[in-house]
């Protein structure tokens, strides 16, 4: 079980900062209230180390201009009510009060505003707070999300918030790191910094006050949602001129989450089975049963293959059983060929036969309305301690053993790339472009409803399987996005992680009593936590495809620099625009290097980056340039933009690049190296015999290669391969 929060052993004196923010929150409580009230907001944030201007309630109009003169001119004035979360909605803010008079003015007419939005409201009294200014306004919040849970959020304050809803989130708590690199994940970073004469923020401050108020969500579940709106942030600090917190006293969810090992045990046994049971095999050509028994034998499994029907005595040359408790020793898993209606009953016969995997693949469940169904089967699964996959599935497929259980197409190219997909639809084409490709996968899984195992399971199995290099995920929905991220996280610092997040415009958090909660149904959230966790996220489902082909075949960069090795100007062109739009560094051409290219490209050809060769030139020059640049050791990977000529023909092109890359690896140099060929058909011929040597290449497009070598950076930067 997983859960937010856990009770402290009696015998620890709960911390001072913690016992001052509990009592607040009890108090509260205790009076049946959702929201703080801005003093109540402030005593938090104090416990916190979270600044907050100075201030004082006000109970009468007096009052107000003695607590003004108090605090010193300028000052703020503000509503406190319980009932009134919006205060300037409500009329209940009035900024730039400067003598006593205008206070004792604006407390009579704030209170007047007040009553009138809100016949019924409870008012406290008028917060009389310093006025703070200059700087730059900024907003820090904290949001509760259905799938990842707590998250804080940074953006640009006022109401600039919702207007440009330039916002970034990250899981709470985070580090100081994260924190900092929240200040550079907006597109207004730059303003931050200082421009145009103005003077740059304070970003330790600020990233504190950011840390801070993540450790503070973390700590205490209650908290769903939390407004500092604006923050000043200026050269001296950073200050939060309002505080809003919401709060749900609802115990938090609790998650089923296996241990590590649990997961491990069992994923091995599904993934790597020496016995597979068909629940509902048939020797009748047209079911799902017949095809998956079809498959496991055609496709090589050496396993045993435990055919179960009700009546049949063999099915394909293999004893039949009525039922798995029938069948002697162990099975690993079982795949479910009936209907619906019948998977529960089958299942308690797996769970007591103490089989450890179920592959469900009937549909009806809760695709279909049938949530009732969908919970008996996995209420069944939880308690015989059986992992189900499915329901509602095409099956998977484990290439190292030979194993096909799903209806599918057989599997024929053998590689190190893992595939997923919720949608059997998706699952389809990537079997198809899989195989169109000749791309060597690992594994293929359908996820389906994922009632019980989901993408956090398969990244802890292909974590540890040696036979896996890249994992790429199709995903609609995830059921415990923070499990996800968690895992995520570390598996991305071994392996490439790359997701394809189907639903962009899908709603978030259900919270929206906050600028915050407001602007977390975007699909910001995901694109976020993805990068935190060192996720590349695909933006289609090609992408996904191509960066799963490629990445297995690119070696690790050993840094930044990147340079252009082309015969036409205009794929230099479209090959660099590329470059910046994929994150790609262009190597500023040191002077001796760009010499060195001249001595093998004719007078009006460019050196620089691009490195133009011209169209005219024959094999030799890109041998020699290819050469050149990956001998090069200030170069640390090459794209090749390939122009169609007479001279230099597709094939020939191709087999001098693979002649010169081949020769290179024999000497211990390997780097990334991507080509894009643009021609007649020919080059398509051309671009597979790359590809089929370990050089990712695509004709017709300057795009593609690109992006697959940006893949790659992006993942060894976050890996902290490369810097």
């Amino acid at each position: 079980m997983r859960g937010n929060g856990e009770a402290m052993p009696k015998h620890e004196a709960m911390p001072k900062h913690k016992a001052a923010v509990r009592k607040v929150l009890d108090r509260v409580k205790a009076d049946k209230r959702s929201a703080l009230t801005a003093p109540e907001g402030k005593l938090i944030c104090e416990a916190y180390g979270i600044s907050v201007p100075k201030e004082g309630l006000a109970t009468s109009a007096a009052a107000a201009a003695k607590l003004a003169r108090k605090i010193g001119f300028p000052v703020v004035l503000k509503i406190v009510s319980p009932d009134i979360l919006h205060k300037t909605e409500a009329g209940g803010v009035i900024v730039g009060v400067k003598t006593p008079q205008e206070a004792q003015k604006a407390y009579r007419t704030i209170v007047a505003n007040a009553k009138k939005y809100n016949r019924k409201a409870k008012i406290e009294g008028v917060q009389v707070q310093q006025m703070v200014g200059g700087g730059q306004e900024v907003i820090v919040g904290a949001v509760t999300d259905p799938s990842f849970g707590k998250l804080v959020a940074f953006g640009m304050g006022g109401i600039l918030v919702e207007v440009l809803k330039d916002v970034t989130f990250r899981l709470a708590p985070v580090t100081r790191d994260e924190a900092l690199g929240m200040l550079d994940g907006i597109k207004a970073a730059e303003i931050l910094k200082g421009v145009r004469g103005g003077e740059a923020i304070n970003r330790a401050a600020l990233a504190g006050l950011i840390e801070n108020v993540a450790k503070l969500i973390a700590d205490f579940p209650e908290i769903v949602e939390m407004d500092l709106n604006p923050i000043f942030a200026s050269k001296k600090g950073a200050v939060a001129a309002d505080v809003r917190i919401i709060l749900d006293w609802k115990p938090p969810l609790q998650r089923y989450r296996p241990s590590q090992d649990e997961i491990l045990r069992a994923m091995n046994r599904i993934m790597r089975p020496k016995s597979v049971a068909v629940i509902g095999a048939s020797a009748e050509d047209g079911k799902i049963g017949n095809s998956v028994m079809k498959n496991l034998i055609n496709g090589g499994y050496q396993g045993q293959i435990v055919p179960i029907h009700p009546s049949a005595g063999e099915i394909m040359g293999r004893k039949a059983y009525k039922s798995v408790k029938d069948v002697p020793g162990e099975i690993d898993v079982a795949v479910f060929c009936i209907p619906a209606k019948f998977v529960a009953g089958a299942l308690i016969e797996v769970g007591e036969k103490k089989i450890p995997g179920a592959v469900l693949i009937p549909s009806g469940f809760a695709e279909t309305g049938n949530v009732a169904g969908q919970k008996e089967i996995q209420e069944i699964g939880r308690k015989y301690n059986v992992r189900l996959m499915g329901p509602n599935i095409y099956g998977y497929y484990y290439t190292p053993m030979n194993l096909c259980a799903t209806f599918c197409t057989p599997y024929d190219y053998k590689g190190a790339a893992a595939l997923s997909s919720q949608s059997g639809g998706i699952g389809m084409a990537i079997i198809g472009f899989s195989r169109s490709a000749k791309m060597g996968v690992s594994a293929i899984v359908g996820l389906g409803n994922k009632c019980d195992l989901d993408e956090d399971d398969l990244l802890t199995f292909f974590e540890q399987d040696d036979n896996t290099q890249v994992i790429a995920m199709h995903l609609e929905d995830l059921k415990d996005g923070r499990s996800f991220a968690e895992v995520a996280k570390r598996v991305s610092k071994k392996k490439p992680v790359v997701v394809l997040k189907a639903g962009r415009t899908a709603a978030g958090a259900k919270a929206a009593g906050s600028h915050t909660g407001a602007l977390a149904g975007n699909d910001k959230i995901y694109d976020d936590i993805l990068r935190q966790s060192g996720v590349i996220r695909a933006p289609g489902l090609r992408d996904m495809l191509d960066y799963a082909r490629g990445l297995q075949k690119l070696p690790t960069p050993k840094g930044e620099n990147v340079v252009i090795i082309t015969g036409a100007g205009g794929s230099g062109v479209l090959l660099s625009d590329a470059c910046v739009d994929y994150g790609l560094n262009l190597m500023k051409m040191p002077a001796d290097l760009d010499q060195a290219f001249r001595k093998f490209i004719p007078p009006f050809g460019a050196a620089g980056n691009p490195v133009d060769i011209t169209g005219g030139q024959p094999p030799s020059t890109y041998a020699n340039t290819i050469r050149l640049g990956l001998e090069e050791p200030r170069i640390h990977a090459i794209i090749l933009g390939y122009w169609h000529t007479i001279i230099t023909p597709p094939m020939v092109f191709a087999k001098v690049v693979v002649e010169v890359v081949e020769e290179l690896r024999a000497k211990g140099i390997d780097k990334p190296i991507v080509a894009s060929l643009a021609g007649d058909v020919e080059v398509e011929q051309a671009a597979e015999h790359l590809y089929d040597h370990g050089i990712p290449s695509y004709a017709y497009s300057t795009e593609i290669p690109v992006a697959v070598l940006g893949a790659k950076y992006r993942w060894a930067r976050g890996a902290g391969l490369v810097k």
